[in-house]
């Protein structure tokens, strides 16, 4: 295991407590627990999104804080879906956020044996049944929000009999199907989920880790809980679409308890709301769709609201943490604009990335005065704000490349920047006097006395500031603008979601960069100066956007 950082032990200032901790504070404090222990449960059938990345600095800051721990528990409980590939990038996307889960990652189905015996007691006990009952029928007799469900026939079977078919599902006797394991709760409540909820289905697949030592798998509802339990966890924090599971929960592992399967205290679940960002789809259904139809470049293209895309994006770890902290933790769903995500990384960004002179739409502009054989070299600071990084040599000549809207034959009013006969001063360079345009190509003169940094630099006072990148020397690359993937705040709200995808989501260019950003490495992070936030793609040719310097999507 890493290295790891505590990253998320940050300084809150009282206003930012909020209900869990106070829970927790109160079992502390009673002596309830000693030790605070949660867990993130990822299901190892797709990639980490966003508001993942906000339940692991829920789950792994809060026991940090109280000197606990938390574990990365994989619920691997549905072979057909779940591959190792999900396993590793989910691991590969939790180190990334900084997250100690301990020396290894632990696994649903490390506790198939327990399960499989806990099954058995329930069934002895009669609190379980086998169901012969096809999906549909059981789907039929579950009832509705306002009407209860119906006994299935087979409810009343004896414990023995159960036991005998169970033992017979599990060895494999019955095809996928033709029998579950159901615990037998009350098909009156008004909680369907307590309408005798399924605890196993037959299943011959391929597991990922066991093989094929089982041909029974545990549903989720039914894992879930015991893998709390058996892991001392404390408060089992979830998203509040398990709220009403809770009572099954609480039932499931009372019961286990009191046969003394489990020790107590048991685990507490704690609902909170998850993450709904604008702009962006967290339906795993929705971003399925959006890579198998060929929508986006696969789960890591920089567009997908995924962990694995956030890292190739150059979105920071520290700048999901901050996020994280801004928006807190509710009881109340909410819709977070996409701005306090992206605002998070600016802020973080802004402290770490070096600066680089970067012109993505280049137009050439030649200084007819310089002469043609001379270089010289322009002292730049790596970051302004922070003298102790340090300066850089970029080279200065007589033909360099200008951003294309740094010139205007006709300019509209208030252009301050290259227009004929006006002066602007050449970032960290000279002052030069536009004398106009001719095949495409800017001219100027200008003016030797006025180098930055020596006394003639104030000669000539100028408004226009012009960043630049001398043509002899600059380095091409392809450079990818991303932007936000929907046009729409509420993707989907008001037609098919695919109908709201941003057509300008990206945009490529050849850029002409400063000769230094040819040897930058694959993860390396820049600030283009007057563009925004770069990185080095993991291709090491391309640099990708990451945010813009300003929110150009918030309303004027």
């Amino acid at each position: 295991m890493m290295n790891t950082i505590n990253f998320f032990h940050m300084q809150r200032a009282p206003s930012s407590s909020n209900f869990i901790r106070q829970v927790i504070e109160a079992d502390l404090a009673s002596g309830r627990h000693k030790e605070i222990v949660t867990r993130f449960p990822p299901e190892p059938n797709g990639y980490l999104h966003f508001g993942h990345a906000k339940s692991i600095c829920l789950n792994f800051g809060l026991p940090q804080e109280y000197g606990g721990r938390c574990n990365l528990r994989f619920d691997d409980t549905n072979p057909e879906k779940e591959e190792q590939e999900y396993v590793d990038s989910i691991i590969d996307a939790v180190r990334w956020l900084g997250a100690d889960y301990g020396p290894k990652p632990l696994y649903a189905s490390d506790y198939f044996d327990f399960m499989y015996r806990a099954a058995e007691y329930l069934v002895g006990r009669g609190l379980a049944y086998v169901d012969s009952q096809s999906a549909e029928e059981i789907r039929a007799n579950r009832g509705t929000l306002t009407e209860p469900g119906r006994n299935s026939p087979c409810r009343e079977r004896a414990p023995e009999e159960n036991l005998t078919l169970l033992r017979s599902m599990k060895g494999g006797e019955f095809p996928d199907g033709a029998h579950v394991l159901r615990a037998k709760v009350d098909m009156a409540s008004p909680n369907i989920n307590l309408r005798d909820p399924v605890l196993y289905r037959v299943k011959h697949a391929e597991h990922h880790r066991t093989g094929n030592a089982w041909c029974i798998y545990p549903m989720y509802t039914y894992a879930h809980p015991i893998e709390d339990a058996l892991e001392r966890v404390t408060h089992s924090l979830c998203t509040l679409e398990f709220e009403d599971q809770r009572p099954f929960y609480d039932w499931l592992l009372e019961q286990l308890a009191q046969g003394g399967l489990l020790a107590r205290p048991l685990p507490q679940q704690i609902e909170f709301a998850r993450l709904n960002l604008t702009n962006v789809v967290l339906s795993k259904r929705k971003l399925i769709q959006l890579v198998e139809e060929g929508h986006v470049g696969g789960w890591d293209d920089p567009r997908m609201p995924t962990l694995a895309a956030a890292q190739r994006r150059g979105y920071t770890a520290e700048g999901f943490r901050a996020f994280a902290d801004k928006i807190g933790v509710s009881k109340a769903n909410q819709l977070i604009d996409f701005s306090v995500l992206e605002e998070s990384m600016r802020e973080h960004l802004n402290e770490i990335a070096p600066r680089r002179m970067a012109v993505l739409d280049p137009i050439r502009l030649v200084i007819d005065n310089y002469p043609a054989d001379r270089e010289e070299t322009v002292s730049l600071p790596n970051h302004p704000q922070k003298p102790d990084r340090g300066k850089r040599e970029v080279p200065f000549s007589r033909e360099l490349w200008i951003e294309r809207e740094d010139f205007a034959l006709q300019p509209p009013k208030g252009y301050f920047r290259l227009f004929p006969g006006n002066e602007v001063r050449l970032r960290y360079g000279y002052v030069v006097k536009c004398t106009g345009i001719d095949n495409g190509v800017v001219h100027c003169t200008y003016y030797p006395e006025t180098r930055s940094g020596t006394p003639g630099a104030d000669l000539r006072k100028v408004k226009g500031n012009i960043h630049w990148v001398s043509a002899r020397h600059a380095c091409a690359a392809p450079v990818h603008l991303y932007d936000r993937l929907f046009r729409v705040p509420n993707p989907g709200a008001e037609r098919d979601f695919i109908e709201d995808l941003n057509p300008d989501s990206v945009k490529s260019v050849t850029a002409q960069l400063e000769p230094g950003l040819a040897a930058a490495r694959a993860g390396e992070r820049f600030q283009f100066e007057r563009h925004g936030y770069f990185v080095r793609d993991r291709d090491g040719e391309a640099f990708n956007r990451t945010v813009t310097l300003r929110d150009s999507w918030s309303k004027p």
